[in-house]
């Protein structure tokens, strides 16, 4: 529309530049603003026509977009890491803010998204529990680096507990070593009970979600794990299907084609070869990759998975794509649940199980009905009898 303002943000601690371009391309207005609510507030309000902001992702997204979705149109908290065209040409502050109020306009930016506010306690309280629980495992991996720095050697937990510290501290021949040592104990302490705390205030804010209490009835999704997949998706609906949640979460599989197509006569004609894979998409969300690849790993050797598993390796998979097939499962398990609201049904998976094997079967029958039949056919081709031999090499096995 012609009234339509597009603006992009350049934000910093103390100023954000602001670049407005009008629906024809054109820019309007170029000013900087303090990175105040209401200094923010009093500019959106003095423009007038259908007002659409973006600006990047960052430590203020957050604040910036509760702040500013009740007096615009729309919102796009865009992706900085997918911005490649701000990486062209010279680097500045307003050069950016025009860049991204061109890539609005051309709808070209990927919104990052920011959930709801029925869950933003849990959020809070999950990334606080994470925070406690990398800076427990930094600390531990410092005090068993002070001891390997002197050749002594830390089997086990040992020289965590504080009814061994002592003798573990008499090994340390330096004083300022030793208070060193000590010192993190002490920080080791308190971070464990801090996390502690962290844990037991965010498993009291999941149980007020119904979803959570879904998620628990899927083996090998605990408490915690249930807790993590809630305050990370935030609603189920956001993937309509399971394989956008595989990309989301970071099982998807990445392929590679090229030279698809060949011209046979005058027709095109796709040509039949492999794909080629490139392992797993590396844009995700790390935080549910390890929560589903944990629950398969630990599930592997458990009912009701195991039998899974092993039916996976009855029709010759790998051991590490049969785990890789089962942490995809559950995603999508947890995903099915979580939208129709139902339990974990054991009997569901267990004709999964039994479905490989059926596959298997039928193709296997397949196999030798194409070679009786087409051991020798002659077919019509561009007005020409050709005749095509066929045989059990040139069937190729589905993956």
């Amino acid at each position: 529309m012609k009234q339509d303002k597009y603006i992009g943000m350049d934000v910093h601690q103390a100023t954000t530049v602001v670049a407005v371009m009008d629906a024809g391309g054109k820019i309007v207005l170029e000013t900087v603003v303090p990175t105040e609510g209401a200094a923010l507030i009093r500019f959106l309000q003095s423009l007038q026509g259908r007002l659409r902001v973006t600006f990047e992702e960052c430590g203020q997204a957050g604040w910036l977009y509760e702040l500013v979705r009740g007096y615009v149109a729309e919102v796009i908290v865009c992706d900085p890491r997918r911005n490649r065209l701000l990486g062209e040409g010279s680097k500045a502050d307003k050069r950016d803010a025009r860049k991204l109020a061109e890539l609005l306009r051309a709808g070209l930016l990927r919104p990052v998204y920011h959930g709801r506010d029925g869950t933003a306690t849990l959020k809070q309280l999950v990334r606080a529990y994470e925070t406690l629980s990398e800076d427990t495992q930094r600390t531990m991996v410092r005090i068993k680096a002070l001891f390997r720095s002197r050749g002594i050697r830390t089997p086990g937990r040992g020289v965590y507990q504080p009814s061994q510290r002592e003798l573990w501290l008499k090994r340390l021949t330096e004083a300022g070593l030793r208070r060193r040592v000590s010192l993190l104990d002490e920080q080791l302490d308190q971070l464990r009970c801090l996390r502690k705390q962290a844990k037991q205030a965010m498993l009291a804010e999941s149980r007020k979600h119904r979803a959570v209490m879904l998620l628990r009835t899927i083996p090998q999704l605990g408490p915690v794990r249930a807790a993590l997949i809630v305050a990370t998706v935030d609603r189920p609906h956001r993937f309509r299907t399971k394989r956008q949640f595989w990309s989301y979460v970071g099982l998807a599989v990445v392929t590679h084609m090229s030279s698809e197509y060949e011209i046979h006569g005058q027709r095109v004609v796709r040509v039949r070869k492999p794909l080629a894979t490139r392992g797993l998409n590396r844009n995700c969300n790390r935080r549910l990759k390890a929560v589903f690849i944990s629950a398969a790993v630990g599930g592997c050797g458990r009912e009701p998975y195991r039998s899974y598993v092993e039916g996976l390796r009855q029709t010759g998979m790998r051991a590490e794509m049969a785990r890789l097939t089962l942490a995809r499962k559950i995603a999508a398990m947890a995903l099915c649940i979580w939208k129709k609201g139902e339990v974990f049904d054991p009997e569901k998976l267990k004709r999964a199980v039994t479905s490989p094997l059926r596959a298997i079967g039928r193709l296997k029958e397949q196999w030798s009905m194409a070679h009786r039949r087409w051991n020798r056919e002659t077919i019509r081709f561009e007005g020409k009898d050709h005749v095509r031999c066929w045989s059990m090499a040139s069937v190729e096995t589905p993956i």
